[in-house]
């Protein structure tokens, strides 16, 4: 039995160190009281908020993880740039905000003009497709700090305060609709990474090698999610109450979170299942079912809940928007998530 544990990744001394992390920065909070900028306590929370009067700026930071350490051992850089959106942009439209820049830093050990060019060759076109720009970025040339490369970002969103999203609103019989994703995005690569050391190069299926199946490209959710909630200065034509990104820690944790605000929790029948790669991979590093769940999105990328009565037209907007979209169960009144694996084995967690 492979675990994340195995693999250098404690997701529980990583939840403690961002408590302390996210203490600390609140500790800052005082010095901008009454002043533009003021920031506002959000605890578990996708994003920061700062007061802008009218409005809300918003910022997220992530990275690539070591999703980009596999690019490199496979050659093939220029997708990672979807990664890289989709893990602050993702983030930032939880909380109703739309995403409007990114700035990013490379920190690498030899720069080559090539790489360079792959990695933002990628980041614009996925900026572009998103309607997010990229005004500053940094290139740090580090030997001996890094082994391969570091990819991260920070994400800029505006959201108007009326707009907020609101998780506390969540009721009880609120459908829960799950957005397909194409594979583990940026999350859980360290176990990834440890199962497939020295297979790589190795066939997967159709001619596809194991490190190509691995390095399929996240989709970015933010465009289509935008159509629901409204960019800035827009009606918001679908009534959404929470949204959660599923990356590091799955299901659990950040639908988790979400639900947290409300004090309920959810019964999950018809989730997607995990790109066949990945049922694969969990076969080949002998995982069991509820090691992936809290380790991988498996299969499902986002979750947005909604009422009863709005959820067939979100459902109809989610899938004219070319995103793959379904219910997959319900908001209860019992706190905690039971979900139906893709094995059909019942999870409580």
């Amino acid at each position: 039995m492979t675990r994340y544990k195995d693999a250098g990744v404690d997701i529980e001394q990583g939840d403690k160190a961002s408590a302390s992390a996210y203490s600390h920065a609140v500790s800052t909070f005082a010095s901008r009281k009454g002043m533009i900028g003021e920031p506002v306590f959000e605890e578990n929370g996708f994003a920061g908020f700062l007061d802008m009067g009218d409005y809300y700026l918003v910022q997220s930071d992530d990275s690539t993880g070591t999703k980009i350490d596999l690019a490199f051992s496979v050659g093939k850089l220029d997708t990672l740039g979807y990664d890289l959106v989709a893990m602050v942009a993702d983030d930032a439209v939880c909380t109703g905000a739309e995403p409007i820049s990114i700035s990013n830093t490379l920190d690498i050990p030899h720069i080559d003009p090539k790489v360079v060019d792959q990695l933002m060759g990628g980041l614009a076109k996925a900026c572009s497709e998103q309607k997010i720009v990229i005004p500053a970025g940094e290139i740090a040339e580090v030997p001996g700090a890094v082994e391969k490369g570091v990819w991260s970002a920070t994400v800029i969103g505006v959201v108007e305060k009326s707009k907020v999203l609101k998780p506390e609103t969540i009721e009880a019989g609120d459908v829960i609709i799950s957005l397909k994703s194409a594979g583990p995005r940026c999350n859980g690569y360290s176990l990834i990474r440890k199962i497939l050391e020295g297979k790589l190069d190795e066939e997967w299926k159709d001619g596809k090698t194991w490190g190509e199946v691995m390095l399929t490209p996240s989709i970015v959710y933010s465009n289509a999610l935008l159509e629901l909630i409204g960019r800035y200065g827009e009606d918001r034509k679908v009534n959404v109450k929470g949204l959660a990104h599923i990356t590091g820690g799955g299901i659990p944790s950040k639908l988790g979170r979400t639900l947290k605000k409300s004090g309920l929790g959810a019964e999950l029948t018809d989730l997607w299942s995990p790109h066949e790669s990945l049922v694969d991979l969990i076969k080949l590093g002998s995982v069991t079912t509820e090691e992936a769940y809290k380790t991988w999105n498996m299969g499902n990328g986002m979750i947005v809940i909604v009422s009863e009565d709005e959820a067939d037209k979100a459902l109809e907007m989610l899938n004219n928007g070319n995103i793959e979209a379904k219910i997959a169960g319900t908001v209860c009144q019992k706190s905690g998530i039971v979900l139906k694996a893709f094995d059909g084995k019942e999870l409580k967690l």
